[in-house]
């Protein structure tokens, strides 16, 4: 089945942070920019040739040319043309896959320890279990698929139930069959024409 509406409007909420990360880019495309390089001192507490102690870090500042940004705008701008068209067409396997592989791929491409890859790994998640209820009990929601899932467990126990009886009902037949079988057949009536008469000891 493909997306609810409440699916599809988060999805092109999605399209719509991925577009917002690109644009962030679009600056450091059009001059030369300064980029703050750190990295950790030594056990001397000694930085490297072109490196100051900041705090506890080293840092430097290098001058980066503009095909250095390229690759991150691209990305997050064909992960929101995807998540927005699969959105757009309901597919829910699209938008699974398209939003865990921008979740996973948006904080190398940020260098930062922003929550932005968390959040569409938790919303690729959530699409994940709605999908999993939705094909198992036919209701994506948690109070549907709870409600679902106890008529299922009512069924199962009563067919147990008619079961037991009518295993003890087969049992009881095949007794009363084999005890019926059991007892001894009636011998049956002489035959006038094969039994020989019998004889007087007079």
């Amino acid at each position: 089945m493909g997306l609810d509406d409440l699916e599809r409007k988060i999805g092109f909420a999605g399209a719509g942070v991925s577009a917002l990360l690109a644009l962030i880019f679009i600056p450091r495309l059009l001059k030369n920019t300064y980029l703050t390089v750190s990295s950790t001192p030594t056990k001397k507490n000694v930085c490297g040739a072109g490196y100051h102690i900041v705090g506890s870090l080293c840092e430097k500042r290098e001058l980066t040319h503009p095909s250095a940004w390229i690759i991150q705008p691209l990305v997050f701008l064909l992960f929101a043309v995807a998540i927005a068209a699969f959105s757009y067409y309901r597919r829910r396997p699209g938008l699974v896959v398209a939003t865990m592989l921008i979740g996973f791929a948006s904080q190398p491409l940020l260098a930062t320890t922003t929550p932005t890859g968390i959040v569409f790994l938790a919303f690729g998640s959530w699409l994940l279990i709605r999908a999993y209820r939705l094909h198992k009990y036919g209701d994506a929601t948690f109070k549907g698929s709870n409600i679902r899932a106890r008529e299922r467990a009512q069924e199962r126990r009563a067919n147990r139930g008619t079961r037991g009886t009518r295993g003890t009902r087969g049992v009881k037949s095949k007794a009363s069959k084999t005890s019926s079988s059991a007892q001894p057949s009636r011998t049956p009536a002489a035959s006038k024409r094969y039994t020989p008469k019998k004889t007087n000891r007079r």
